[in-house]
């Protein structure tokens, strides 16, 4: 598409912008549609409304309680569906649709293995289904004209017991597809550091991996993840502002945390509107997105939970343009800070930058 000077900044024209999503979640962002379906398909007889449109209100309006433990609640619909091969296929595949219709070109999108066990499937069996459907996914997208480069993160869940399993699981698959491993799920009274064999296995086979930490739980949670842990990057990571302080006349004095979030360029992989929807941020006109940028720290923009945030990194975008007054080359600016943070390799990066993000930014910029 070209424009005559700088394009609108509305969600058409941001819809064109080329994207690099950080942090999303492959049981977070189903089609309505998908789950009715196959719930039907594997008997699942619990979902709470039956009809499309009525089903995307209810994830939209159950996640919005101000509590990560009430949000996470919401998963328990989309997980039960999602027990065969061919519902993790179809699954991947569609994310990798939705997100490459939205202009996203990067992308590391996450998951559980150990959730989707029920129906006899593997750790190994659930990967393999789950790149299988990212494969078919992006042939479609780049068939469409819209390629996309889709990996994927192994979580772990912080409350159970399997996290250096899954971290093994995340470096065996590392050459066909996973390019990290996370641990995710409440924060409160289940510290990273209760992972810490995981971690380390991870730092000794030279294997990257971020931490949810810093969205429900304060800075304790950050300095874990990144004193004892040594996360490259943080997931959320929005309690960090609790280790700033904020003067009336704009200035700001950052503590060691924050100091040490900034100075080492750890990814703040920020999450606005399910940061709101968690309680991480009050608002999105409140969210500290845009003092952490005027702050230099390095943030990134991500959806986390499409269906339960009934969102998209184009919609995440244009709220920020409405509560900080952000243009075209704040937004470059962000999807290069992703693409920097990215876990594929250096040169891979920095083809993506070059010959893909700066381009398509350049049209819009006119």
């Amino acid at each position: 598409m070209e424009y005559v000077g700088p394009a609108p900044l509305d969600l058409a024209s941001i819809r064109q912008a080329p994207k690099a999503l950080l942090h999303d979640h492959l049981d977070g962002g189903l089609r309505p549609a998908t789950v009715i379906e196959l719930a039907d398909t594997v008997g699942y007889n619990r979902l709470p409304v039956t009809e499309e449109a009525g089903l995307a209100d209810w994830f939209h309006i159950s996640a919005d309680s101000g509590s990560l433990e009430r949000y996470l609640e919401t998963f328990a619909h989309t997980v039960a569906v999602m027990q065969t091969g061919d519902a993790l296929e179809r699954v991947a595949r569609e994310c990798a649709e939705d997100l490459a219709a939205d202009g996203v070109v990067y992308a590391e999108v996450r998951f559980a293995p150990e959730l989707h066990l029920e129906k006899g499937l593997s750790l190994d069996e659930v990967v393999e289904h789950v790149l299988a459907g990212f494969r078919d996914g992006a042939a479609d997208a780049a068939a469409g004209g819209r390629p996309i480069r889709l990996v994927c993160l192994l979580t772990a869940m912080r409350h159970a017991a399997r996290s250096r399993e899954i971290a093994e699981l995340a470096v065996r698959f590392r050459d066909r597809g996973v390019v990290g491993f996370d641990i995710a799920g409440a924060e409160a009274g289940y510290p990273p550091s209760r992972h810490l064999d995981a971690f380390e296995y991870m730092r000794a086979s030279n294997a990257r991996f971020t931490i949810h930490a810093g969205e429900a739980f304060g800075l304790p949670s950050i300095h874990e993840a990144i004193a004892f842990c040594g996360a490259d990057r943080l997931g959320h990571g929005v309690r960090i502002m609790d280790d700033i302080s904020v003067f009336d006349d704009g200035s700001a004095d950052l503590g060691l945390v924050a100091n040490y979030v900034r100075d080492k360029r750890i990814p703040l992989e920020l999450c606005p509107s399910s940061n709101v929807q968690t309680g991480a941020a009050p608002s999105i006109a409140e969210h500290p997105f845009d003092k952490l940028a005027s702050l230099r720290f390095r943030v990134t923009v991500n959806t986390d939970n499409r269906l339960m945030s009934n969102t998209s990194m184009s919609n995440e975008m244009l709220e920020l343009i409405k509560a900080f007054s952000y243009g075209w080359s704040d937004l470059e600016r962000f999807t290069i800070n992703a693409m920097k943070s990215a876990f594929i390799p250096f040169p891979e990066r920095l083809q993506i930058i070059d010959d893909v993000i700066k381009p398509g930014f350049a049209v819009l910029l006119g």
